[in-house]
């Protein structure tokens, strides 16, 4: 029995605002394992007010937002829910190619969250603050009436706007990769897949009268696939790029929903300096939200083929039976690539005799192990041969009767050269910078915005524009020595001159500098004031461009919070301010997508800027100069 003045017993006599208080000690886990205690608690736990501390103190969106955005969601615990959800997909994601162009803002949209690609670009003479940042968006997470969260990825293609359905897998908190995957099950019939005319033309999986048919995928029951596929899993990750990269273009083909006329607004709010125009949006975001849930629930098929097959009773479009597919394919020989006789032959005039014979060794071990019941042996063996594409991708398939699109954010170990993580080339793949909260013992840590040139942004006749840099400042120990590193993470030219995640300089924080800075004023004649002075070295080209080398130089610290590093030789001046992505975006101007995949990670190796020439909603870029 209870004891009467029990530690609950105290918490139910607290008024809801003292208890709301309280809760903010506490994790939203904690709050959750408090209904586990008693059905009293359960109740107190059930406070809106003790629900808005916890989205409150989790510090992703302002109170005034939580306000607005508690009208889209069930209650504020369903909003937390969200919030707890996608706060490790906030932040700043890069990736290796191109070297112009693949940094990705994740910040908080409306009731979601919002990806965000900054274009590379040049600013004109209004400087960072005043000049539209141009962006393109790339994918977005929504909350639902629940508060569970709903995948769209963005993209275009031959000129419409399209959004790409999917899910959302969250296997860590301190998620540094965000991978573009195809997973089994959800929607989106691997038989349509499969009778895809770009993928049975990519896969040359295209039958014809004299090919031997075999048993398909339809005749495996869904026992036997969920068995299969427990033995040897074939996950995504396992496949061949080019598998993967079919998989991911043939999966959005099939998933993608036109973007209606009245959805193509706002993603987010502007500031609320301007209230009038703050409600505008407001307006238009709900329509665009509301519209968003219901392509959400109402399948992940194309429009014109939903609203084709809307109309007929008890059909369903997220969820398409396996079709025939015994008259297109030979699984058989996908499945399990040990060649018959008729495959002995070909194989003989391919390969000669040494294939020959290592083509009957690999037949003589399947059977042995098939006769032992050791299939999973054999498919090592085989896995190791250099055959199994094809066969990869069809286990994959087997899996489940369906696929979806889905953004899996997980933790991989990552090593990194100053700050600049190390990444695969060839994942679908965002990457995680860490950006660090700046303290006392570094208070220069952070993301930083730079152009070259003093005055600061002042443009010049035979340069109307500056090319914006972003970088992003961390420390680093050194020879018992604490080092001040700038990386490169975005370059606003036309034609990259520093590689991603190199050093455009390193500062000496120990070690003061004598030098002096050459000009008195800024821009606006204001007298220029150093606050501190610091030894250091710039990026220059003399080793080449994947290993540039580097010349003194200095870091001088103003008092109005501005640096600035001037190379001792050349005189010439990098300036530097602090940002803020949240508010630049929702100043700036959004241009449009690429392609869906490419969209998400452009894996292709370029040095000149990709994105220049996206038309917007009120020009046509054709560079980054001519938008300013």
């Amino acid at each position: 029995m209870e004891p009467e003045h029990s530690d609950s017993n105290l918490l139910l006599f607290l008024p809801d605002d003292v208890f709301a208080v309280v809760s903010r000690f506490l994790s939203s886990r904690d709050v959750c394992n408090l209904c586990l205690c008693c059905k009293s608690l359960n109740a107190l736990v059930a406070s809106e007010k003790l629900w808005l501390t916890q989205c409150d103190d989790l510090g992703i969106v302002t109170h005034k937002d939580l306000v607005e955005w508690r009208k889209g969601v069930a209650s504020y615990k369903a909003l937390c829910r969200f919030l707890v959800g996608v706060k490790p997909l906030i932040g700043i994601w890069v990736h290796q190619n191109p070297e112009l162009g693949n940094v990705v803002y994740v910040m908080p949209g409306f009731v979601s969250v919002v990806g965000c690609r900054i274009i590379p670009q040049e600013l004109g003479p209004l400087g960072i603050e005043e000049g539209p940042i141009l962006w393109a968006s790339v994918f977005e997470v929504v909350s639902d009436y629940d508060g569970s969260m709903m995948f769209f990825l963005h993209g275009r293609e031959k000129g419409v706007n399209y959004v790409y359905p999917g899910s959302v897998k969250l296997t860590d908190k301190s998620c540094n990769v965000l991978l573009l995957e195809v997973e089994p099950g959800g929607c989106g019939s691997v038989s349509a897949l499969l009778q895809s005319k770009s993928f049975v033309h990519y896969s040359g999986l295209e039958s014809s009268s004299s090919r031997k048919v075999c048993r398909s995928i339809s005749d495996v029951s869904s026992s036997q696939r969920v068995v299969g596929n427990a033995e040897g899993m074939v996950g995504f990750g396992k496949l061949a790029f080019s598998d993967r990269r079919k998989l991911l273009e043939v999966t959005t083909s099939h998933v993608r929903q036109k973007v209606p006329d009245k959805m193509i607004g706002p993603l987010f709010p502007r500031l609320r300096d301007d209230e009038e125009n703050f409600q505008k949006d407001l307006a238009l975001l709900w329509e665009r939200r509301s519209l968003l849930c219901q392509m959400y629930k109402a399948g992940s098929g194309e429009v014109d083929e939903y609203n084709k097959l809307s109309s007929q009773e008890a059909v369903d479009p997220t969820q398409l039976e396996l079709g025939d597919v015994r008259a297109r394919f030979d699984l058989r020989s996908i499945s399990h690539p040990l060649p018959e006789e008729d495959g002995n032959t070909q194989c003989i005039k391919r390969k000669g005799l040494r294939g020959y014979f290592w083509n009957g060794i690999k037949q003589m071990l399947g059977r042995s192990n098939s006769m032992n019941g050791n299939h999973s042996v054999s498919k090592k063996k085989l896995m190791s041969s250099g055959e199994i594409r094809h066969a990869r991708l069809q286990e994959f398939l087997r899996s489940s009767d369906t696929v979806r699109l889905t953004l899996k954010a997980s933790t991989v170990k990552l090593s990194s050269y100053r700050a600049w993580p190390n990444m695969h080339d060839s994942r679908f793949a965002l990457y995680k910078l860490p950006l660090r909260v700046p303290r006392d013992d570094q208070e220069y840590a952070g993301l930083w915005g730079g152009t070259f040139g003093w005055p600061p942004g002042k443009p010049s006749e035979d340069k109307p524009g500056k090319a914006l840099f972003f970088l992003l400042l961390s420390y680093e120990e050194f020879q018992g020595q604490q080092l001040l590193i700038a990386t490169k993470i975005l370059e606003g030219t036309h034609y990259v001159l520093h590689p991603n995640g190199s050093a455009m300089f390193t500062a000496n924080i120990n070690e003061p500098s004598s030098e002096p800075f050459p000009w008195d004023t800024d821009a606006d004649l204001v007298p220029v004031n150093v606050d501190y002075a610091f030894v250091g070295e710039g990026i220059a080209s003399g080793y080449g461009f994947r290993y540039p080398g580097s010349k003194p130089g200095s870091l001088f610290v103003f008092q109005n919070g501005i640096l600035a590093f001037m190379w001792k030789e050349s005189r010439v001046v990098l300036t530097l301010q602090r940002l803020n992505l949240q508010e630049l975006l929702k100043k700036g101007e959004r241009v449009s997508s690429l392609p869906p995949v490419t969209n998400f990670s452009y894996l292709t190796k370029s040095y000149s800027n990709v994105f220049a020439g996206l038309p917007s909603s009120s020009n046509f870029l054709s560079s980054p100069r001519n938008g300013q």
